[in-house]
């Protein structure tokens, strides 16, 4: 048992060891896709001489020829070159022990190249020897480069692949540049050739002597002074007003209507836009990022009617994520009809969510931790402990940003700042709050829930006239909870078999509907494996696509001319790095318009 332990400590131990190098190879090369091109992470088994011995995961060198003439040179190169897309390359030799005579090269060489020599004797094989101090470079001639090396000393070796040079540094000193007019796909070398020697090789899974990461700072800085310092076109003014129309449609596409008037006003731009049209899709992704998916796809066809029975599978995609904010309990149904002069005693109730419903009768049993607990311990899936709770209604004046000097969206559809919830954004409503006042005491609260968009805002004057009153939630058994979730899941069942029958639909359609009827094979979903889709994030894709479509209806672009241009930029940066120019490295444009 005590073996068994042993050995499981050690493969946890490894494991761990394992996932740190990755971590640090990817905050080193970020922009490196290694599904494409592999960096290099140890020496490799095939491409090396017989007189090289392997060790410790094929990261130790040693020597084990007989070492008489330069004849019995031998080398090892890495598994895989070195990727363009690195920008800066960089790798450490500890120097173990010199052997006998301290025969050894280090640095880069191409395929094919003969290993039964040290880097740099043979053409495109380029070495630093330690025996002389000498740089060779494709000649068994070498010049005078840096001091010699032996026992205990750790040699870097680095490759600028924006210029195309090599430098060493030793014991965490630059040497200065030793070659130039690098040929591309150089693979890290190492050569030894007397009995003894033994190296240990660095590609980045401990940190380096070296601070490699500070001359990073330096190429990245360059390439945003080239890309700020680019010239524009002699017309400058025409230049301006295209990159100030851009902004514009961006602000006009995603709904910020405020800042948009406020930007066109600043730049002297004229201003034409369809001030109700953008409220329209304004209120709509409001409903869509508080979870209200039910209302939003409500809004959507009375205010674009059509849209939806025309595209069905992106009805679809809706009812799946309506489907996904019943299980997390922040989707609500529409309001019934009601008398106009108040609450009437017939009318249906006003219905929540499945899982809000089950909270008012778990609530009742005090032994049980109530679902509302655990909402609020698990839904924060973020990081910020901030539950997925939004408000019932929302003014339809208020727009996504507070003014027209706010900021631009975040990326996060939930009300939390800072870890914290947005006292701007909520109101007295808690899922599942047991302080639920009769509806008869507020009539006026249920009098102003119909169909009439303009009359949220009374709704929302009233919920906070009235602080201590909350909004009310169907009183039912979980049972029906149940009940109602399973309905609409057969519903949306049926909808995805017509689908296939109209043959409209896709690997992806079925693939959501499986994510999200899995939600209910868990007693907890949020902390389920599929509880992903529970986190407030994943409402923007659906605003996105639901928004993108509205558009497209009224004839306007699915995505403003600035995305467009970003969305060009990164390939150009991709193409960047197939064709193996190293500043693609330095080129992202998140970096660039972060700084």
């Amino acid at each position: 048992m005590a073996d068994e332990c042993s050995g499981q400590s050690v493969m946890d131990s490894q494991s761990e060891m394992q996932n740190s190098a990755v971590d640090r190879l990817k905050k080193l090369y970020p922009a490196v896709n290694e599904e494409k091109t592999q960096l290099p992470r140890a020496w490799s088994t095939k491409d090396k001489y017989t007189y090289i011995g392997l060790s410790q995961n094929n990261l130790r060198v040693h020597y084990k020829g007989h070492g008489k003439t330069h004849r019995d040179a031998a080398s090892v190169q890495a598994t895989h070159p070195i990727p363009p897309s690195c920008g800066l390359y960089y790798f450490e030799v500890k120097i173990v022990s010199k052997g006998r005579d301290g025969y050894m090269g280090i640095g880069l060489s191409a395929q094919g190249v003969n290993m039964n020599r040290l880097p740099g004797w043979d053409k495109q094989s380029y070495g630093y020897h330690g025996d002389d101090g000498h740089s060779f470079c494709s000649s068994g001639t070498g010049q005078p480069y840096g001091p010699t090396f032996t026992t205990g000393d750790v040699i870097g070796c680095g490759v600028n692949l924006i210029d195309n040079t090599c430098f060493y540094t030793k014991n965490g000193h630059h040497l200065g540049t030793a070659f130039r007019d690098l040929p591309p796909n150089l693979y890290p070398t190492v050569g030894l050739q007397t009995p003894g020697e033994v190296v240990d090789a660095n590609f980045g899974q401990e940190p380096f002597v070296f601070d490699i990461e500070d001359m990073m700072r330096e190429l990245r800085s360059r390439t945003r002074i080239e890309i700020n310092d680019y010239p524009v076109p002699e017309s400058q003014g025409e230049w301006q007003a295209i990159l100030n129309k851009m902004v514009s449609t961006y602000l006009v596409h995603h709904g910020y209507c405020n800042t948009a008037e406020a930007f066109a006003h600043i730049t002297e731009q004229p201003f034409n836009e369809d001030i109700g049209s953008i409220k329209n899709r304004q209120k709509i992704l409001k409903l869509v990022l508080a979870g209200r998916m039910g209302e939003a796809i409500d809004k959507t066809s009375r205010l674009y009617p059509g849209l939806l029975e025309n595209n069905q599978n992106l009805l679809f995609m809706l009812k799946c994520r309506q489907f996904v904010e019943m299980v997390n309990g922040s989707d609500i149904e529409i309001c019934r009809k009601k008398s106009i002069g108040g609450y009437s005693p017939n009318s249906p109730p006003l219905e929540t969510s499945v899982i809000q419903s089950t909270k008012c009768s778990k609530a009742k049993n005090p032994s049980e931790q109530s679902i509302e607990d655990m909402n609020r311990n698990n839904t924060a899936r973020n990081g910020n402990n901030c539950p997925v709770e939004t408000p019932l209604i929302e003014s339809e004046d208020c727009e996504m940003e507070t003014d027209a000097s706010d900021e631009l969206p975040n990326g996060h559809g939930d009300s939390c700042t800072n870890g914290k919830n947005s006292s701007s954004n909520t109101n007295k409503y808690q899922n599942g709050s047991n302080s639920i006042r009769s509806i008869e005491d507020k009539p006026e609260i249920l009098a102003t829930c119909c169909d009439n968009d303009d009359e949220d805002m009374d709704l929302a004057t009233s919920l906070l006239d009235a602080p201590d009153v909350d909004v009310p939630c169907r009183k039912s058994t979980t049972k029906q909870s149940v009940e109602r979730i399973l309905e609409f899941g057969r519903e949306l069942y049926s909808m995805s078999q017509r689908l296939k029958t109209d043959k409209n639909s896709n690997h992806i359609n079925e693939k959501m509907l499986e994510d999200a009827f899995s939600l209910l094979a868990y007693s907890n979903p949020w902390a389920s494996p599929v509880g992903w889709q529970l986190e407030p994030t994943q409402r923007e894709s659906v605003c996105a696509s639901l928004n993108s479509a509205i558009l497209e209806s009224n004839n306007k672009p699915r995505k403003p001319p600035l995305e467009v241009a970003m969305a060009h930029a990164q390939e150009l940066v991709r193409l960047m790095s197939s064709s193996g120019l190293g500043s693609c490295a330095f080129a992202s444009l998140v970096d660039i318009l972060d700084q």
